[in-house]
């Protein structure tokens, strides 16, 4: 009989699971990165650049749902992406009672570490209450920040009080670095005119998805979370801008194959 805590067979087939497991993931968080990477083209979407953010955060960190808001020329922020309707709904209340993580992360620049929460108390009450509404319970932020410029905030969400482990919240860094930077891309080149219509035309871009979303859900009679992930698929599989498409769905000159199911949708 072997001493105890010597390692067996079976000790160290598992060793060997949790060894490929970390190696998938880390390839999952590279390939993220360089899919990210890749999206930074002169005229690229940063409607659908931050969506797809908030879409990793969900799939590669141990967190629930996540969300990025940007400053607008005069400073306040704005909802542009999030993970779910459940997060957009906190979200925009964050907004409207102007208090919350994100908005912390945004005016200070620095991160909001691991809170767990509290109905009616701790740093945001009201936040906290309407947050555990929706069966969340700790969350944290992150500012989107290069050097002394701040140009919005991402916020990571989760249904239990455990803290992210270490290696997530380098992850959840450099996908909010990169995001950063794709903003802020090219600013060395450009004014700030044109940084400003930037963002201006993002947050223009947000109103109208959120219009399109409407119709979409109406026309096919799907949840407003549904009716965004066929129109998000539709512009994709066509090769158009989500923001054209959605314009499009107002206007009623998007086809009707957009209304259909997507390649995505849950079964």
């Amino acid at each position: 009989m072997g001493a105890p805590g010597c390692s067996g067979p079976g000790a160290s087939q598992s060793a060997e699971v949790e060894k490929v497991s970390e190696m998938s993931r880390e390839a999952d968080v590279v390939r993220s990165l360089v899919e990210m990477a890749d999206t930074l083209v002169e005229d690229y979407d940063v409607i659908d650049l931050l969506t797809g953010l908030t879409d990793r955060c969900v799939s590669l960190l141990d967190i629930t749902a996540a969300g990025v808001m940007l400053a607008t020329p005069s400073g306040d922020l704005r909802l542009v992406a999030s993970s779910s309707e459940a997060m957009r709904i906190l979200e925009l209340y964050e907004l409207e009672s102007q208090e919350g993580p994100c908005l912390d992360a945004y005016r200070t620049g620095r991160p909001v570490e691991h809170q767990n929460l509290v109905a009616g108390s701790g740093h945001w009450p009201r936040f906290a209450t309407a947050s555990m509404e929706f069966g969340f319970r700790s969350v944290s932020a992150l500012p989107l920040r290069l050097r002394d410029k701040t140009v919005g905030a991402l916020n990571l969400f989760g249904t239990t009080t455990t803290p992210m482990e270490e290696a997530d919240v380098i992850v959840a860094r450099a996908f909010a670095d990169l995001a950063t930077v794709s903003i802020l891309q090219h600013r060395a080149s450009i004014d700030a005119q044109r940084l400003n219509e930037q963002l201006s035309t993002a947050l223009t871009s947000r109103v109208v998805i959120e219009q399109a979303k409407g119709v979409i859900s109406e026309r096919a009679g799907v949840s407003l979370a549904e009716a965004f992930t066929r129109l998000r698929s539709y512009a994709r599989s066509n090769n158009l801008r989500l923001t054209d498409v959605a314009q499009a769905a107002i206007d009623n000159r998007l086809s009707p194959t957009a209304w259909g199911a997507s390649e995505t949708s849950e079964p």
